[in-house]
């Protein structure tokens, strides 16, 4: 009976899992870009870091990258096989916001295809496209 209630109080999300070298400073960076808050940390002793981050409510996880178990970072990669899409009320801000926090531009923001949209590199190899739709 417990289980049953459990189940059906559990909601249905997705979050993307980041690879990457350097956990630690990924955590601080994701922390000034985009202002994330750690839901949740652990931390072995040489410094690795496995962290559930929240922007505004919307998670992801990250942690070091480890081959042996089939998770590569994009720098071991070449670049990565996912872009990440952060909605927010004001992408010009959280862009520059990136940018200032160690971001690369990829394109600046601009408004095309019902979007006010501009795509980052962080300095972890992943592409963040922050936005959002015209009109709201």
């Amino acid at each position: 009976m417990d289980s049953d209630r459990a189940a059906a109080s559990t909601s249905c999300t997705i979050a993307p899992w980041l690879s990457v070298r350097n956990s630690a400073g990924a955590v601080d960076f994701y922390k000034s870009a985009f202002r994330a808050n750690e839901v949740f940390r652990l931390e072995d002793p040489e410094g690795s870091v496995v962290a559930r981050l929240s922007i505004d409510g919307a998670e992801f996880w990250l942690s070091e990258e480890s081959p042996e178990h089939g998770n590569f970072s994009p720098e071991s990669l070449g670049g990565g096989s996912i872009r990440i899409i952060l909605t927010v009320a004001d992408p010009d801000a959280v862009f520059a916001q990136a940018l200032r926090a160690g971001a690369s531009q990829v394109y600046p923001v601009s408004e095309e295809h019902g979007w006010r949209l501009g795509r980052v590199l962080d300095p972890f190899g992943h592409h963040w496209e922050i936005g959002r739709p015209l009109g709201t």
